[in-house]
């Protein structure tokens, strides 16, 4: 048989009942606004202002804890929007209190604002009032943590990401440096983030630094960085096309500078990106298996 989606909201409206009290918060950055509402939706006690931490979370279970008592009830649900990150903590706390936390859509949130006063105007006190109009008409969802496995996983997953982008931007960047610089050292290495070319690239980057050296002083310079070195050849072919490179001659001590701080960044990746697959495979997998 179909699961319906009405069956399930029907589920989450019945989980709805006469002793409930229903708590919407507005969430933001450094403070929250939180509002209480009946089943029925009837607004009850005053507008809670408190702060995202621990003080200001004991404020809100107090404010939960005399409402529950004025109002004769023994259950209470909280629900919030997930704004950002911003809802995590809280939730979290509410969960090791043993408060049922759940999340509304924002979308749905933005759309109902006219239900509470016929306008569209926006407020935390009257945002959090639509939250918690929200949940007693049953549109919200559990929250639900993933366990530590799972959420390492994903954190590093966003992370790898992030790495990667600001990897591929880096090279990008060391392309375009050689390409007005000394475009003729494509001619030379292929790939220019190969060990050889980096090398270059760090020692004698410039045409007009190239020319100057013997083809015993490149495969030296070379030979700081790695054991097998790009071949005498190449060394040849390296001092040739600088004394014919077509690259720009001006602002050569800035291009320079440039290119340090491209390198650095590049260094700075390339470690984080191998920091995150070795955690990956020793913290991670074993975990999930």
């Amino acid at each position: 048989m179909k699961f319906k989606a009405q069956d399930k909201q029907n589920q989450l409206i019945e989980n709805i009942t006469v002793h409930h009290l229903v708590v919407g918060v507005d969430i933001a950055q450094e403070a929250h606004v939180a509002r209480a509402v009946s089943f029925r939706g009837i607004a009850l006690g005053h507008p809670l202002e408190f702060g995202s931490h621990l003080e200001g979370f004991k404020q809100l279970g107090r404010w939960i804890q005399d409402l529950l008592k004025s109002y004769k009830f023994n259950k209470v649900i909280v629900g919030m929007e997930p704004t950002g990150h911003y809802w995590f903590s809280l939730a979290r706390w509410l969960i090791d209190q043993g408060i049922e936390a759940v999340l509304v859509n924002p979308q749905l949130v933005k759309k109902n604002k006219e239900n509470r006063d016929n306008t569209p105007s926006k407020s935390d006190h009257k945002d959090a009032l639509v939250i918690a109009d929200m949940i007693k008409n049953g549109y919200y969802s559990p929250v639900r943590f993933q366990p530590v496995a799972y959420e390492e996983l994903r954190i590093l997953m966003a992370n790898r990401e992030t790495v990667t982008k600001r990897l591929n931007a880096a090279v990008n960047q060391i392309h375009r440096w050689v390409d007005i610089v000394f475009p003729e050292l494509r001619q030379v290495f292929k790939i220019l983030t190969c060990a050889s070319a980096i090398a270059t690239l760090r020692l004698f980057p410039l045409p007009s630094d190239v020319r100057r050296l013997t083809r015993e002083q490149v495969i030296s310079g070379w030979k700081q960085f790695m054991k097998r070195h790009a071949g005498v050849k190449r060394a040849d072919r390296l001092i040739a096309l600088a004394k014919c490179s077509v690259g720009t001659t001006q602002a050569l001590h800035a291009y320079k500078l440039h290119l340090q701080h491209l390198l650095e960044e590049y260094d700075l990746l390339v470690g984080l990106a191998k920091s995150n697959e070795t955690y990956y495979s020793t913290r991670v997998f074993p975990q999930v298996a």
